[in-house]
């Protein structure tokens, strides 16, 4: 189960990197950012679609480059990642000391 989040949040954080590579130097393109990151071509390509399908970034024909949407998610992605940390924190359980002989 928590593997699985795990994963999640790894996929994330690559979307978010590829993304802040976009907004710093636009055009740019996948074999720039694949040399630069370390992740292998397809899995730039899939954090570059993604990206497109939220329409936080465009192709063109000298690489990705931002939308209008862009700088509003970025507005606002402290807020949304700090309110995800705070459910995160409430989820952990617990234990009790153990009692002392």
């Amino acid at each position: 189960m928590i593997d699985r989040l795990e994963k999640e949040v790894d996929m994330l954080e690559r979307h978010l990197q590829v993304l802040r590579m976009v907004i710093e130097n636009e055009p740019i393109g996948i074999v720039k950012m694949s040399n630069e990151t370390g992740y292998p071509h397809h899995k730039v390509r899939y954090s570059l679609r993604v990206l497109e399908e939220e329409n936080l970034i465009e192709p063109s024909s000298q690489g990705a480059i931002t939308t209008e949407d862009t700088h509003d998610f970025v507005e606002e992605l402290d807020g949304k990642i700090d309110h995800i940390v705070e459910k995160l924190d409430g989820m952990k359980i617990e234990t009790a000391p153990e009692a002392e002989n």
